[in-house]
């Protein structure tokens, strides 16, 4: 009997042994199990409302002049002074070129000489003719010769009047593109001008938006180079056709540009709002989508609840909800990702 439990012996103690590892390394984790405390997800949230929901629709324009042309002579002749700088501002009717005139004026002063000759002999001729010492046929003969050459009178001082250049309308100058002493031809380029007080752009929207643009409707544009300032205009023409090849409608508009910031030939971003309503909107942030639903988290009691809604109208940053939320219920908008139905949070910071 004692030989047997002799041999079971070391048998026994590694059992012993084996129970009290078992033991040992179970009990540290049950005790970590009873101390573990809830997991609590650290969110921020928004209280939603009604806002302003601007329906707008995008388009790309090119800058234009209100008024643009190139400044040129009308006949070929030497440049006998010029009145202007490069990118100067001028009023309409300020000269800027004059060409050599003296031909010219002297062609008018003979002229005017001999249109005063023909009208005083044209004045005896009708005193004669009272005294019937005339025919009737020379009275009509020196009548004729006297508008020949009052009509030849008009046109030396027509090109009198052309040699010397002035400035079409209000605007800006280009470059000088001539020097005094040159010749230049009839059409040669001296200048440009500019009328920039208003920029006309023009751009296209599709055909669809038809029947919400109108004449006088507001519009916003930006560029590249004032990132943080907005130009307002109005619509001002609606092309009468649509383009058969692209179903756009073309569309022009003016923009004020009183600090000449506009220039021509600039890309403009275009805004045209076409209404605003008053709906309930979500951070776009807040919105997760599974396949073709859309969820969100709301907060109660410290506890996250997701909700199924029906999304509309997207801004940059926000969406409109058609159904599934009401006004003033505190959505997730960060930490969203981390969350399931009855997760306990905790709310760092409320935005509106």
């Amino acid at each position: 009997m004692s030989n047997s439990i002799t041999r079971r012996l070391p048998l026994l103690l590694l059992l012993s042994l084996l129970i009290a590892l078992v033991a040992y390394l179970s009990w540290p984790s049950v005790k970590t199990t009873k101390q573990q405390k809830p997991r609590v997800i650290a969110v921020k949230t928004a209280v939603i409302g009604q806002s302003e929901f601007k329906d707008v629709v995008q388009a790309l324009g090119t800058a234009r002049a209100n008024e643009q042309v190139l400044i040129t002579s009308k006949y070929s002749d030497l440049v006998e002074e010029i009145s202007f700088d490069d990118g100067q501002q001028v009023k309409k009717g300020e000269v800027l070129v004059r060409l050599n005139r003296q031909e010219e004026v002297a062609k008018v002063r003979e002229l005017e000489a001999n249109l005063a000759e023909s009208v005083a002999q044209l004045n005896r001729f009708q005193d004669l003719l009272k005294k019937k010492a005339t025919s009737k046929s020379e009275l009509d003969q020196q009548d004729a010769q006297t508008k020949a050459i009052s009509a030849q009178l008009m046109s030396a001082r027509t090109k009198l009047n052309d040699l010397t250049i002035k400035a079409p309308f209000d605007g800006v100058l280009g470059f000088r593109e001539i020097s005094v002493g040159a010749y230049i031809d009839s059409g040669d380029v001296i200048t440009s001008l500019d009328d920039l007080s208003v920029i006309k752009v023009d751009f296209t929207v599709p055909e669809r938006f038809l029947p919400t643009i109108a004449v006088g409707q507001k519009i916003t544009a930006t560029n590249v180079a004032y990132q943080q300032q907005v130009f307002t205009g109005k619509i001002a023409t609606v092309d009468s056709r649509i383009d058969p090849q692209t179903r756009t409608l073309k569309i022009r508009a003016k923009i004020p540009n009183p600090e000449l910031k506009l220039r021509p030939g600039m890309l403009l971003n275009i805004s045209i709002e076409r209404h605003t309503d008053m709906v309930l909107q979500v951070p776009e942030s807040a919105v997760i989508p599974i396949e073709d639903e859309h969820f969100v988290f709301v907060v109660n009691d410290n506890k996250a609840q997701r909700k199924s809604i029906r999304i509309g109208r997207r801004l940059p940053g926000r969406v409109e909800v058609l159904a599934g939320l009401e006004e003033n219920e505190a959505v997730v908008i960060e930490g969203a990702l981390k969350l399931r139905e009855g997760t306990q949070v905790s709310v760092l910071e409320d935005k509106l």
